[in-house]
C-alpha cells in the first residue's frame, strides 16, 4: 500500500449496548491510525460498514461521546448489518 492511500484513510469505532443506553464513538482517527483501527477490529473480528456520509458525520463527535439523536436511524441500520452478519458466521461454523 503506498503511503498517500493510508493518509487518505479514516475510521471510526462506535459501540452499544443495552448497558450503556446510547451508541458512543470509542475510537477514531486518520491515516495511520485509521490503519490500526481497522487491524485491530479485523484482529477481534469485528464486522466493518463503509458509510462516507455517516463517516463526516461521526469525525464531528469526540471519543467516549455519545451519538445524537439524528443519527440513531443510520447507526441502527449499521448495527443491525453487524448482527445480521455476526449471526450468519456463528451458525456457519457450527
Amino acid at each position: 500500500m503506498k503511503d498517500n492511500d493510508i493518509r487518505d484513510k479514516k475510521a471510526i469505532a462506535i459501540e452499544y449496548s443495552e448497558d450503556i443506553g446510547v451508541p458512543r464513538v470509542t475510537a477514531k482517527g486518520e491515516g495511520y491510525v485509521a490503519e490500526k483501527i481497522i487491524e485491530k477490529a479485523q484482529e477481534h473480528g469485528v464486522e466493518m460498514y463503509y458509510d462516507e456520509e455517516l463517516l463526516k458525520s461521526l469525525m464531528a463527535i469526540a471519543v467516549g461521546e455519545e451519538i445524537p439523536k439524528e443519527l440513531y436511524e443510520i447507526v441502527a441500520k449499521v448495527l443491525l448489518f453487524v448482527e445480521k452478519i455476526d449471526g450468519v458466521y456463528k451458525y456457519s461454523n457450527r
